[in-house]
């Protein structure tokens, strides 16, 4: 297993040709202080700072798939491995800085990730 929290967030990250610490810091401070779990009276009020609930990041390239013309995605609009690896580093780093224990999947490696949802809360980000 590379990585495994039992509560808090899966970010399925993907990078893009223009994407830089600017985009990276924007992100994780959002993450950190959204207010997406729920209180004592079922309200989305908690944020990952007052849940203590950790972050897992996962390399997703696949976001960036554009499926608007054929058959086939189109990846031309995901960063390169040579600079996405960096940025989803740095993008670690920078939730771990937010105070949010944060792991990583395996760059560029196929991976069964498991996912138990809690509630129907997905939420795509993008600065």
């Amino acid at each position: 297993m590379i990585a495994e929290i039992e509560h808090g967030v899966v970010i399925l990250l993907g990078i893009g040709h223009e994407d830089g610490e600017e985009q990276a810091a924007f992100l994780t401070e959002k993450i950190a202080n959204l207010r997406i779990f729920e209180d004592a009276e079922g309200k989305m009020n908690l944020s990952l700072h007052e849940t203590g609930g950790g972050a897992i990041v996962v390399s997703q390239f696949t976001l960036y798939g554009d499926v608007r013309k054929g058959r086939r995605p189109s990846f031309t609009d995901a960063a390169l491995p040579d600079a996405a690896r960096p940025l989803v580093d740095r993008f670690a780093q920078l939730m771990l800085k937010q105070g949010v224990p944060t792991q990583q999947g395996e760059f560029g490696a196929h991976m069964l990730v498991e996912i138990q949802n809690d509630g129907p809360v997905t939420i795509w980000l993008e600065k």
